[in-house]
C-alpha cells in the first residue's frame, strides 16, 4: 500500500474469520437493525463453537454490526449468538460505551431510545422490509438540486434533459443562522426558475440524513444551535415546499446517486457511491426499488488496522469517510509529501492535487491510486451487505483523470485478487458533467407530476 502501508482491507479480514469459524466448529449468529414504523432487516453470519479468539470473534461481529447500523439504520440492535459476544455488545453501543456515538445518533435521527435486544431462536425477529419506486419521472419543466458541504448543484431540466446547470459555492458548514441556509437555495432554485418558462416539480438531494423531507442529522448544519435547528431547519425542505406550491421531494444525497445510475445505466441492482466532502451511497434492489435503508457508508468500517485515521464525528477508526472522500485525498496527499499553503481547505486541496495529475505530478496520481486500491478492496466487502451488479461511482473526487485512475486500479484490484467478484460486479463512471452534476439532474425525477409515467 503505497501511502497507508498499515491498511488492513476489512473483507480479507472477513474472509479469514468465517475460514475460523468453520473451522473450530460454528454456531449461528444472527443479527437485525429496526427502524422505523417497525421495519426490520435480517443478517446471519456465523461464530465459533470453539473459539480460541474471543477477542478477533468480537472485534468482527461489532465490525459487522456497525455496517449494519450505518447501511441499514434503525433505533434497536437484536442479536441472537453467543452470550458473551451480546452482553459486550450491548455495553459498547450505550450511553457510556465506546460506540457511544452510533447509539445517540440513532436515537436521534430515529427519535427513539437506542438499545441492543439479546434474543433466543424464539424471540428473534422476522425480517420486514419496505420498498418504493425512487422517482424516474421525466416529463414538464423541473429543478432538481443536490446540497453538499462546498457547493451545490443545481439544474433546470425539461422532460428529463438539462438546459442549464451550475455549481454554486457556499459553506453550510461554518454558519449558525439557518436562514443562510433557507437562503442560499432559494437563490438557486430561483437561478433555474429563471430558464424555464414554469416549474412543475422540485427534487433534491442533501448529504445527511433525511427521512420524510425532514433533516434529522446533516454535517451541513453542524454550526447550527440545537434550537435553532428544531424550529428552522428540521423542517427546512417543508417551508421550500409551501413557497413553491409544486410536487417537491428530497431524499438522501446517497439514494439520489443510485437513481442517476439507473437512469444513466438503464439498469437495475446498482450501488451508488458518491466521494464528496465525505462518503455517501444509495442502493436501488435488482428490482430498482429503494429500500429505505440509511446508507451512511461515511460511518461504516473498510480497515481493520487499529492505528487508522479517526472520524473527525464518531472518532471510531477505518470508516469510508477517511478513504471514499476529499478527506482521503488531504490525508493522502500529506502522505506524498504534497505541500499546501496555510490554512488551504479540504475542496481547495483536492482541486490542486487534481491539477497536478494533469500537469504529470506522480506522487499525485498515485493518490487517486490509493484510493482505487481502497475500493478495489472494499467492493466485495460491500457486496457481504448489498447485492448489486453495477458499483456506480460519482462525486467531486471522480472529476478529471484522477477518476479514471481510480477506477482503473480498483478493476485491477478485482482481477488480481477477487477474480469472482471482478466477473459479477461492473464499475462505472458517468461523463464528466454527470459526475459532478448528475445527482442534481437524476433529483429533479424525484416528484411525480399528475399523469406522469416513470
Amino acid at each position: 500500500m503505497m501511502y497507508d502501508p498499515g491498511y488492513r482491507p476489512i473483507y480479507r479480514g472477513w474472509l479469514a474469520y468465517l475460514e475460523r469459524a468453520r473451522a473450530s466448529g460454528e454456531t449461528p449468529v444472527r443479527l437485525a437493525i429496526e427502524r422505523e414504523d417497525g421495519l426490520v432487516s435480517v443478517f446471519d453470519t456465523i461464530a465459533p463453537a470453539k473459539d480460541g479468539d474471543p477477542d478477533g470473534t468480537y472485534r468482527m461481529v461489532e465490525r459487522a454490526v456497525k455496517f449494519l447500523l450505518w447501511s441499514r439504520g434503525g433505533w434497536r440492535v437484536h442479536f441472537q449468538g453467543p452470550a458473551a459476544i451480546g452482553r459486550r455488545l450491548k455495553a459498547d453501543y450505550s450511553e457510556t460505551g465506546a460506540r457511544a456515538f452510533d447509539a445517540r445518533t440513532m436515537a436521534g435521527v430515529y427519535e427513539h431510545p437506542f438499545e441492543v435486544a439479546l434474543h433466543s431462536a424464539a424471540t428473534f425477529p422476522e425480517p420486514r422490509e419496505a420498498v418504493h419506486f425512487p422517482g424516474g419521472y421525466l416529463n414538464g419543466f423541473r429543478i432538481g438540486f443536490d446540497l453538499g458541504a462546498s457547493d451545490y448543484k443545481v439544474a433546470a431540466v425539461v422532460d428529463g434533459e438539462p438546459v442549464w446547470s451550475e455549481e454554486i459555492p457556499w459553506a453550510p458548514g461554518e454558519q449558525a443562522d439557518p436562514d443562510y441556509h433557507y437562503e442560499h437555495i432559494q437563490a438557486g432554485l430561483k437561478k433555474a426558475a429563471a430558464h424555464l418558462p414554469r416549474v412543475d416539480a422540485i427534487g433534491g438531494s442533501s448529504a445527511g440524513v433525511i427521512i420524510r423531507r425532514q433533516v434529522r442529522i446533516a454535517s451541513l448544519f453542524r454550526s447550527v444551535p440545537p434550537a435553532a435547528f428544531e424550529t428552522k431547519v428540521k423542517g427546512l425542505f417543508d417551508r421550500l415546499a409551501a413557497d413553491w406550491g409544486v410536487p417537491f421531494e428530497v431524499i438522501n444525497d446517497g439514494e439520489v446517486t443510485a437513481l442517476a445510475g439507473r437512469l444513466s445505466l438503464g439498469d437495475t441492482a446498482v450501488l451508488g457511491v458518491a466521494m464528496g466532502s465525505s462518503e455517501a451511497a444509495g442502493f436501488l434492489d435488482d428490482e430498482g426499488h429503494i429500500p429505505g435503508w440509511l446508507d451512511e457508508l461515511a460511518f461504516a468500517p473498510v480497515d481493520l488496522n487499529p492505528g487508522a485515521a479517526a472520524d473527525e464525528w464518531s472518532r471510531d477508526r477505518g470508516v469510508g469517510a477517511n478513504y471514499f472522500s476529499q478527506q482521503a485525498v488531504g490525508r493522502l496527499a500529506q502522505a506524498a509529501g504534497l505541500s499546501f499553503p496555510e490554512g488551504m481547505k479540504l475542496p481547495e486541496r483536492l482541486k490542486e492535487v487534481q491539477s497536478l495529475v494533469v500537469r504529470g505530478n506522480m506522487p499525485a496520481a498515485r493518490v487517486f491510486e490509493q484510493i482505487g486500491e481502497y475500493l478495489g478492496f472494499t467492493v466485495p466487502w460491500y457486496g457481504v451487505f448489498y447485492r448489486f451488479r453495477n458499483l456506480l461511482v460519482l462525486g467531486r473526487v471522480m472529476s478529471g483523470p484522477g477518476g479514471k485512475i481510480i477506477i482503473d486500479k480498483a478493476n485491477e484490484v478485482l482481477r488480481t485478487e477477487f477474480p469472482a467478484t471482478a466477473a459479477r460486479v461492473r464499475l462505472h463512471l458517468l461523463d464528466e458533467k454527470s459526475r459532478r452534476v448528475g445527482q442534481a439532474v437524476a433529483a429533479a425525477s424525484l416528484p411525480e407530476i399528475q399523469g406522469a409515467r416513470p
